[in-house]
């Protein structure tokens, strides 16, 4: 097992200074937890100034299509529920009782839980943005490929797997957003 490092060695500040860091960043974060349309906002230019970072480059589409790859992943996980009710129903017949979804009116009600939470959400795909522009300023992440056809298969997967996870929710009836909280006014 490896000691402590002691308090006036080089190591030692180095690692005070991440770890000072480390807070200031989180702290950041924190603080913008409520601001949600100004942080898509945020990631929305990002997106766009890496949009505009490959048309004029006219290169690096293999970085594009894998942000494209992984954004597609993230956005998947973020409107699945994070306990499949097919699993659940599967589950359920097994044990006599309807697990999943309420399907008669005395059934519990339970709300609607994300796989990948909002926050995560916004922040994986920023840090995805972000490091696919970093990326493009890399003559080694510029490798020769035909981007329509890159383009064609990300349309095709993006098709086939929003086709099977609509079909999914419709078997299910589950929606995995909302316009917010009823607010009911007097007359």
């Amino acid at each position: 097992m490896m000691d402590a490092p002691e308090p006036d060695t080089p190591f030692a500040a180095v690692s005070a200074q991440t770890t000072k860091f480390g807070q200031i960043y989180q702290a950041y974060l924190d603080k913008s937890t409520p601001f949600i349309v100004q942080r898509w906002v945020g990631t929305a230019v990002l997106f766009l100034v890496f949009g505009l970072r490959i048309i004029f480059a006219q290169g690096w589409y293999i970085v594009a299509y894998s942000l494209g790859i992984y954004l597609l992943n993230l956005f998947l996980a973020f409107i699945s529920p994070k306990f499949d009710p097919a699993l659940e129903q599967d589950e359920g017949m097994e044990d006599g009782t309807a697990g999943g979804l309420p399907t008669k009116e005395e059934d519990e009600f339970r709300p609607f839980v994300r796989r990948l939470p909002e926050f995560k959400f916004w922040y994986s795909a920023t840090k995805a943005i972000a490091i696919g522009f970093l990326c493009t300023w890399f003559e080694m992440f510029d490798l020769p490929v035909f981007w329509p056809v890159l383009v064609v298969y990300w349309l095709i997967l993006f098709l086939l797997t929003m086709r099977r996870q609509i079909q999914h929710m419709i078997k299910y009836r589950y929606v995995p957003f909302t316009v917010g909280k009823r607010q009911f006014r007097g007359k």
